[in-house]
């Protein structure tokens, strides 16, 4: 299983931290989507930035 992240606010004026982990899903843009794989260090890093997030769940 999968996770499909989609970064709806802009982290601009967000704490560092939340733009190094926004970074570090690999989202650059508002809107940009990625399918990132379903584990515990991932479900963390979207903990922390969910307020910026939008996640599904992906069946492949």
């Amino acid at each position: 299983m999968s996770l499909k992240v989609t970064l709806m606010k802009s982290p601009i004026a967000s704490l560092p931290k939340h733009k190094a982990t926004v970074a570090a899903l690999g989202l650059r843009k508002v809107g940009q989507t990625v399918v990132k794989p379903d584990n515990a260090a991932i479900r963390g890093q979207l903990f922390a930035v969910k307020h910026m997030v939008k996640v599904e769940e992906v069946n492949e």
